[in-house]
């Protein structure tokens, strides 16, 4: 098949813990828009484009990201501009953060919501 049939990721869907901590989170700290919130998942947007990001509460133990022998990998990737001042900003507001890293000219770090999913930005 030389051709997709699927046109762009429109959601990715996150677990977490605490609905209203989470999506107040999400909203207030990394600046998305929320376009819904219901018992059974808050539903938000990032800027203009068609990426949505829905919250999805759960009990169990699990989470957005991965690992690889056993260190955890992250599974979701944000772009930002403005690397170093976004990783100020989450500093402020008590995000864990890793340190901002370059690899070949790519700078990027990691860092957790509240429910502990490992998420990466780049620039």
């Amino acid at each position: 098949m030389s051709k997709s049939f699927i046109e762009q990721v429109h959601y990715i869907r996150i677990p977490v813990k605490d609905l209203e901590l989470s999506t107040k989170w999400y909203r207030d700290v990394l600046g998305f828009q929320l376009l819904n919130n219901t018992e059974e998942l808050a539903i938000l947007k990032v800027n203009e484009g068609p990426f949505l990001l829905i919250l999805v509460p759960t009990e169990d133990e699990t989470f957005a990201h991965f690992t690889i022998d056993n260190e955890q990998e992250f599974s979701i990737g944000f772009t930002s501009p403005e690397l170093s001042e976004f990783h100020q900003h989450l500093m402020e507001n008590q995000v864990k953060v890793e340190d901002i890293k370059e690899d070949n000219g790519h700078a990027f770090f990691h860092f957790y919501d509240p429910n502990g999913n490992k998420l990466q930005v780049h620039w």
